[in-house]
């Protein structure tokens, strides 16, 4: 016959073998849902800082962003970047509200892809900007890379059958110190007077091209 010490020992130990594994369980189940829940909030935080459409920054999130640069950029030049496309709205007109979605996400990119790892911002509609870090900030390379910006934004978009050219206006300016504000005000001017100047590349009109084989 079992020893009835022996037989109570095995009952408690068993006991403990099964609180320990339900404790575990509920730990794991715990650290399931602080993760889900981190994830949540990683996830609205990114929502309420960028752009659903082209998940570049947003308007508040570049100023904010912006700022922390500025602070911290040590002496670098800076160039701040403001455009906007020249008669979107005939996009969204000829061919639909999703087209003019896919026009804006290609410029997003392209204005990404432009910028490397600097800041770039859609601050709503078809406005973008950004904030370069610059080897000189003279009026050569301003307006190279001006240039170059325009060449990039201006290339074919491929929407369905179609494949369409949009322009953007482009402004440029030097960021003094940490005078965003008045540096974003300079290249929004720049950006008007380029648009109402009606530069051939900035105020190109509108076209279809036939079909390019890459789309």
């Amino acid at each position: 016959m079992p020893d009835p010490l022996t037989v109570a020992s095995g009952i408690c130990a068993v006991g403990a073998l099964l609180s320990s594994w339900q404790m575990g369980r509920r730990a794991v189940r715990a650290e399931a849902e602080i993760g889900h829940l981190q994830a949540e909030l990683a996830a609205e935080r990114h929502a309420a800082s960028h752009d659903p459409l082209t998940g570049l920054p947003n308007r508040r999130a570049f100023y904010r962003l912006a700022t922390a640069l500025l602070t911290d950029a040590a002496g670098r030049p800076l160039v701040a970047v403001i455009l906007d496309l020249d008669d979107f709205k005939q996009i969204n007109d000829r061919y639909g509200h999703a087209a003019g979605d896919k026009v804006l996400i290609s410029v997003a990119e392209r204005l990404a892809t432009f910028a490397g790892d600097n800041l770039v911002a859609r601050l709503g509609g078809d406005e973008f900007a950004g904030l370069l870090a610059t080897p000189t900030v003279d009026h050569r390379w301003i307006d190279h890379a001006t240039g170059r910006l325009y060449d990039m934004l201006a290339a074919p978009i491929c929407l369905g059958p179609t494949t369409v050219r949009v322009t953007a206006s482009v402004g440029l300016a030097p960021v003094h110190g940490t005078q965003l504000t008045e540096a974003l005000d300079r290249a929004d001017a720049a950006m008007y007077e380029a648009k109402s100047l009606g530069a051939a590349r900035s105020r190109r009109a509108l076209r279809d091209t036939p079909h390019l084989a890459e789309c």
